[in-house]
């Protein structure tokens, strides 16, 4: 039997990650392929480089990477990534800052090669394993997915969960506000369109990451 490919997006803080983890567990022979994380240790090396507020329009972020020396490999299931030889953490992929200037890079550069090497790094993990695959614009880059999901929740809700994974040291109406900017550069960048085959699903009233889990794998065959 052909491997699938599961499609996680959605908007931001809706739990993507969680429900990707959720989905590993129930779904066997299968990694998780943390797309955006790729992206974000590209602006996190280019954070460290220079301002990445000159000079976006058209940049490749493709070569980006590869003048940054990012590597992919798997772990425990999931895909980390490596910069010039060293882990990058995962709380720093995830931190604020990170998070809002993505959006910001992702508005503005050429995503092209990239979305060309996130085909050919899916289409190799699928000859072993099927591929749960958390990122964004997977329609685009990846036509050929199995099922694609998009995770939705009330703004509210979104930013509780923020709140919460940023240990409360970010006021709730700076959060709001953050992901109220990014949900606006994701949706003016084509991130959160819906497509004929997408199932959209609204987590808000789910009490936990299993029944939000479980509201997504009910579509699964």
């Amino acid at each position: 039997m052909e491997n699938i490919v599961i499609g996680i997006e959605g908007t931001v803080g809706s739990g993507k990650t969680s429900i990707s983890r959720g989905l590993l567990e129930k779904i066997e022979n299968s990694i998780i392929l943390h797309g955006g994380n790729i992206y974000r240790a590209i602006v996190y090396g280019m954070i460290e480089l220079k301002d990445i507020s000159q000079g976006l329009e058209n940049l490749d972020i493709f070569e980006v990477m590869k003048q940054l020396e990012i590597e992919i490999k798997i772990e425990n299931r999931e895909t980390v990534i490596y910069r010039r030889g060293e882990k990058i953490q995962e709380e720093d992929l995830q931190c604020a800052k990170i998070s809002l200037a993505v959006s910001q890079v992702s508005n503005k550069a050429n995503n092209e090669k990239l979305y060309q090497f996130g085909r050919k790094l899916i289409d190799t993990y699928r000859e072993d394993y099927n591929v749960i695959l958390s990122s964004r614009d997977i329609i685009k880059m990846y036509p050929a997915v199995t099922y694609h999901f998009f995770i939705d929740a009330s703004i509210e809700e979104r930013t509780n969960r923020k709140y919460k994974q940023y240990h409360k040291k970010i006021a709730k109406e700076e959060i709001r506000k953050m992901l109220e900017e990014r949900d606006r550069l994701q949706e003016k960048t084509g991130y959160y369109k819906i497509y004929p085959q997408t199932k959209r699903i609204d987590v808000t009233e789910c009490k936990n990451v299993k029944e939000a889990t479980e509201k997504v794998f009910q579509y699964i065959k």
